[in-house]
């Protein structure tokens, strides 16, 4: 079972370099490098930067015993032996959660998860020293539960810096840092345990996993490098009980940053949109192809009046490169159109009858279609 790090109790349910800032970075020297003797220096760095977030939400009526007892239970005669035995009105109560983030600028921006601060009236941050400030929420991305909220402090907060995810490998050291089950300033180590993990969780799966123990509050958290840098943001977990079983998942920092920008930029995101059904190439097609592997993605269907019509992509055809990107899989492509900005012309390569094409596409605006 895939599950959201946040507590099951509850419904509630990221940026370019900040140029001028004036931040307390945290970089990490050489020395900072996890020593042979344990992370203490590594952690003590870091910590400040990382935050405990509390969310209420409102409040929804709660149903009585009464409401749930099956047609033809007889209540009245039960009351009426026995005296009164259920609650009629039972008291509403706030939703409240919790979630962890992490400040990427001294004048208070935080990136935390999207289902950490879903439906919440209030969001609390509390500081590793225990201050807790009143945060805004100043947007969110469902599709990479990513979120970007912000406090006002009366000084720089210390950052962290942002790491190269895709230089990231499968058995490199791992650390996370954040607010399991309330447990604030939590640490725990592994390693990475696999990249550009598909989880079909989301169009835009490209997961890192690592095998350090992070659990419900972890939401949002960072996963760091063996460098301090932030190279994810704990998101989810395989758990079948709700607890870890050391299969966790981590957005990578690179799509992160994105987001956080575009959010930070108007607090949406702006994705391009073709208009395209597709699935991976066979193995068939890939052999008359003359490709050692399957590549690309077929275009199952055009939807009509679409970027994709209008440019005359058409049933049948293989995108084999999308903006100058390669297209491995139907993955790569959902990402590739993504990060075109709408309104944008650009290229694909297709394969088309026997040879490649080239054509123009003009790219849409998914936000508009899912309005």
């Amino acid at each position: 079972m895939m599950t959201p790090l946040r507590r099951t109790a509850t419904a509630l349910t990221v940026a370019a370099a900040l140029a001028g800032s004036t931040a307390m970075t945290i970089a990490p020297t050489t020395a900072l490098a996890v020593p042979a003797g344990g992370y203490g220096d590594l952690v003590e760095t870091l910590s400040p930067a990382v935050v405990f977030i509390e969310v209420t939400g409102k409040a929804q009526d709660a149903q009585s015993l009464a409401d749930a007892l099956p047609p033809g239970f007889p209540r009245e005669e039960l009351e009426r032996r026995f005296g009164p035995m259920f609650q009629d009105q039972p008291e509403s109560r706030p939703m409240q959660g919790l979630g962890s983030g992490f400040i990427i600028s001294a004048d208070g921006y935080i990136v935390t998860n999207n289902h950490v601060v879903d439906g919440a009236e209030t969001v609390t941050v509390k500081l590793a020293d225990e201050t807790e400030y009143d945060a805004e929420v100043i947007g969110v991305d469902p599709l990479t539960d990513i979120a970007l909220i912000k406090i006002d402090a009366d000084a720089d907060l210390p950052i962290v810096p942002w790491g190269d995810s895709t230089a990231v490998r499968a058995g490199d050291e791992a650390l996370a840092i954040g607010n399991p089950f309330g447990l604030g300033g939590t640490v725990t180590s592994g390693i990475v345990s696999a990249v550009s993990r598909d989880i079909r969780s989301g169009p835009y799966d490209d997961f890192i996993q690592t095998d350090a123990a992070i659990n419900r509050g972890n939401s949002g958290g960072p996963l760091f490098n063996a460098d301090g840098e932030v190279i994810g943001v704990n998101t989810m977990i395989f758990s079948p009980g709700g607890g870890s079983v050391g299969i966790g998942f981590a957005v990578p920092s690179d799509l992160v940053q994105d987001i956080v920008a575009d959010l930070r930029d108007d607090g949406t995101i702006a994705r391009g949109w073709l208009g395209v059904q597709i699935a991976p190439m066979s193995e068939e097609i890939a052999t008359v192809l003359g490709y050692d592997d399957p590549k690309g993605a077929v275009i199952e269907k055009v939807s009509d009046d679409s970027p994709a019509a209008e440019a005359g992509l058409a049933d049948g055809d293989i995108i084999l490169t999308f903006a100058d990107k390669e297209i491995a899989d139907v993955g790569d492509l959902t990402r590739a159109v993504a990060d075109v900005t709408p309104g944008t012309t650009t290229t694909a390569t297709v394969w088309r009858k026997g040879e490649e094409v080239t054509i123009d596409v003009t790219v849409g605006d998914l936000a508009k279609q899912a309005a």
